[in-house]
């Protein structure tokens, strides 16, 4: 006999007052800024410290790796911690982690201690993605989570755009060097942990929830089991839907966010940490798709079709976003190209949204944390094998990115097949009873 774990939610108004939960997005949205802010910064800042301590391209190469590597393995730890303990201290010990790791930056000199800080950085800052999912399925009943979500990882560009002004803030305005910026900045995550202790709280508990945004929040089914332990979750046919999805298009991001300063450079003579407009529209043209693909998929939903037919086809319209690319290589309007980027970066910030909200569909909220740990492990690989096959092709095609290019556009439509190969209905998981 099985017992199915979790289920599709009933019919229910959205409420017309209490909004409580919105309030948990926007302390999730401010976090992703403070995540993507403390990401990105080591790269923004590399050629000035390239410059006075003499990194090769292979020694920063291996700091970029040590980051990749603690990332892709963090996330396995993070998701169990997450699921073990609770978004609540889950996520403020992953602040904990990465803040300290920013901050070690300033206080870096040779590439070893370097690579420490980021392995330090990588692993707390796995525990993001995982804290965003599990606490957006607390809050969130599964009409609204990818909506939700949407809006959530829209702030992974906020991040992205702010990282240079902020730099710029502490180094030019106020004058620091970079020791003091990397120093002065994890005031952001020391600021973020203390509002997650404070703020955070599942619904029930905070006191702070009317009691008709509560049965909005929870009106889907009960979960029948609270939780399935690792050694269930690796057999689950759909964890490795997820999880393939996460490895083939996860890598299409971080191509973007890595060489993207380098195509506009050699394509079009533009420095993106300079000329900062064509990496402000592409950005904010991804955020439209996050928050799109998310309400897209919610709004399926409420309006009677089934969480497998919203999710799915929100993804395949996701995926045909992406097809500009096909247009990009050899453009020589800048403006056009800027436009086609930021087009496809909108339609992988939508898949990203929906492909998040798919675990919440499937598994227990306890174990929801582990399986976004599997899929941002097999995304991390993705991505490693991404860096490594986009260097030995330019190398061998003189920079060109037209297969690169045509890659990205088709891996969206495998994820789909992958997805629907390993669970064609999107049903809740199910587990023998004892």
């Amino acid at each position: 006999m099985a017992e199915v774990i979790s289920g599709g939610g009933a019919a229910a108004p959205v409420p017309k007052a209490g909004r409580y939960r919105w309030m948990i997005v926007a302390l999730l949205f401010a976090a992703t800024t403070v995540n993507y802010i403390d990401r990105t910064m080591l790269g923004l800042l590399a050629p000035t410290l390239g410059d006075e301590l003499g990194w090769s391209e292979n020694d920063y190469g291996n700091i970029v790796t040590a980051f990749q590597a603690a990332y892709a393995l963090g996330f396995l730890l993070m998701g169990w911690l997450i699921d073990r303990f609770g978004p609540k201290i889950g996520y403020a010990l992953a602040i904990g982690i990465w803040t300290i790791g920013h901050v070690a930056h300033g206080f870096a000199s040779s590439v070893a201690s370097f690579m420490a800080a980021r392995v330090i950085l990588g692993v707390g800052e796995a525990g993001h993605f995982p804290s965003v999912v599990r606490a957006s399925s607390e809050w969130f009943p599964q009409k609204e989570r990818a909506y939700a979500i949407g809006w959530v990882n829209s702030a992974t560009t906020i991040g992205v755009i702010l990282t240079a002004p902020t730099i710029a803030l502490f180094m030019v305005v106020l004058g620091f060097n970079w020791r003091e910026t990397f120093s002065y900045t994890g005031a952001f995550g020391t600021a973020l942990f203390i509002l997650w202790l404070w703020l955070y709280s599942n619904p029930r508990e905070s006191g702070k929830v009317s009691e008709k945004e509560l049965a909005w929040i929870e009106h889907d089914p009960p979960e029948q089991i609270e939780r399935i332990g690792w050694g269930q979750i690796v057999t689950k046919r759909e964890a490795w839907a997820f999880a393939a999805a996460k490895f083939l298009t996860d890598p299409v991001w971080f191509l973007m966010l890595f060489w993207l300063p380098k195509y506009f450079s050699t394509t079009y003579d533009v420095d993106l940490k300079i000329v900062l407009l064509p990496m402000i529209i592409m950005y904010l043209l991804s955020d439209v798709g996050s928050i799109v693909g998310g309400w897209v998929s919610s709004k399926l939903i409420q309006r009677g079709h089934s969480v497998n037919f919203a999710r799915k086809v929100t993804m395949i319209g996701a995926g045909c976003c992406v097809l500009p690319l096909l247009f990009v290589s050899g453009l020589e309007n800048m403006w056009l190209a800027v436009v086609l980027i930021g087009i496809a970066l909108a339609g992988h910030q939508a898949f990203s949204s929906t492909i998040l909200s798919i675990p919440p569909d499937m598994f227990p909220k306890r174990a929801v944390g582990s399986v976004i740990g599997l899929g941002g492990f097999m995304g991390g690989v993705g991505g490693m094998i991404m860096a490594k096959s986009t260097g030995l092709v330019l190398d061998a095609t003189g920079g060109n990115y037209t297969l690169i290019f045509a890659a990205c556009t088709t891996v969206y439509f495998l994820a789909v097949a992958a997805v629907h190969l390993l669970s064609p209905r999107l049903a809740p998981v199910t587990v023998a009873s004892e």
